[in-house]
């Protein structure tokens, strides 16, 4: 089987990004390890230890794209993408365990205070440490979203969640420069590393639904806004609509009712057009199959082809596609006494 070469392209490109993302996180690492030698904050300590999370999952990230990247084989018909699954739960994981580590030396700090130093300093730098990371976090996600890569989805979220730790620690830092109270620098860090557990938790359930091939709904519900609102009318009828992700691929299978009396070539042409909408939404990243059912008698009652000359039932009314029955493997049909 061969590869859509724009799906291909985009896997390589995801790949550089996190390489761009990986090596920016090993720099603002040096850096925050600089601010707490200066200053001796255990905050700015917390905040660094961090940061050596982000440099292995940027590297684990670095990996799982790589392998990502590579062709459908033989031996992956599919593609090597539920690699990236794998790599966004390590990665939720390990910021689930640094803000536990937090944690702990937000506490130990607390019962064993000692002084801080050269707080201007260390406050700069960890300042443009915070700036850094949002903003690469944000390019991060754009890309992963734009891709749909959930590797660099989980790597830009990470980053963004390391941000605002950072931010809460300057402001802690800033508050001790001017009133003295230096149990807030662990007061701070104790508070946010509350926010990093639950981003590492939504990352690592985002990771397993991916891996159980769990219904997305949010892209389910888009696409059957979609579908109804550029329905054809030998669009009979849709059904067992499926979505499986596969990395930045979306693999989508349906079943499509069209009229009996078409010929061969005459569905196909149906197929290549619902085929060519949904690529027009999402891109070359989706892989369509379509079955092609031919209507039955039943389906009279919910086609609304005018002129069509073998009409069993009167039309009644038009099927609206949902949620929940354009997913079911069972044909639509109205109710009758």
């Amino acid at each position: 089987m061969l590869s859509n070469p724009l799906t291909l392209e985009s896997s390589k490109y995801n790949l550089r990004v996190q390489i761009g993302i990986a090596s920016i996180s090993v720099v603002l690492f040096l850096t925050k390890i600089i601010a707490w030698y200066m200053t001796e904050s255990v905050a700015i300590l917390t905040d660094a230890l961090e940061s050596t999370v982000n440099v292995v999952a940027g590297l684990i990230g670095v990996y799982s794209l790589y392998i990502s990247a590579k062709p459908k084989d033989h031996d992956h018909p599919y593609g090597h993408g539920k690699v990236e699954f794998i790599s966004a739960a390590i990665e939720g994981t390990l910021i689930t365990i640094a803000g536990f580590l937090i944690i702990y030396e937000a506490v130990n700090n607390l019962l064993h205070p000692h002084t801080i130093n050269k707080l201007d300093y260390g406050i700069i730098l960890v300042s443009v440490t915070a700036a850094v990371n949002y903003l690469a976090g944000r390019f991060c996600i754009s890309i992963g979203k734009k891709n749909n890569s959930l590797a660099l989805i989980a790597s830009g979220k990470h980053l963004q969640s390391d941000t605002w730790s950072t931010v809460g620690i300057v402001i802690g830092l800033i508050l001790i420069m001017f009133t003295h109270i230096t149990w807030l620098d662990s007061a701070v860090a104790l508070l946010f590393s509350f926010v990093i557990i639950f981003t590492g938790y939504r990352i690592v359930r985002s990771s397993i639904a991916g891996i159980m091939d769990e219904t997305d709904s949010a892209l389910l519900e888009k696409m059957v806004l979609m579908l109804n609102s550029n329905r054809q009318k030998n669009w009979i009828d849709l059904h067992n609509l499926r979505i499986i992700k596969y990395g930045g691929t979306l693999h989508l299978d349906c079943h499509l009712t069209v009229p009996w009396y078409l010929n061969v070539h005459e569905a196909h042409k149906e197929i290549d057009a619902l085929s060519a909408l949904v690529k027009k939404e999402y891109g070359e990243s989706v892989e369509l199959f379509v079955h092609s059912d031919g209507c039955l008698d039943f389906s009279c009652r919910i086609c609304n082809i005018q002129e069509c000359t073998v009409r069993k039932h009167p039309y009644q009314k038009t099927i609206t596609w949902t949620m929940g029955n354009i997913s079911r493997n069972t044909k639509h049909m109205v109710e009758t006494e």
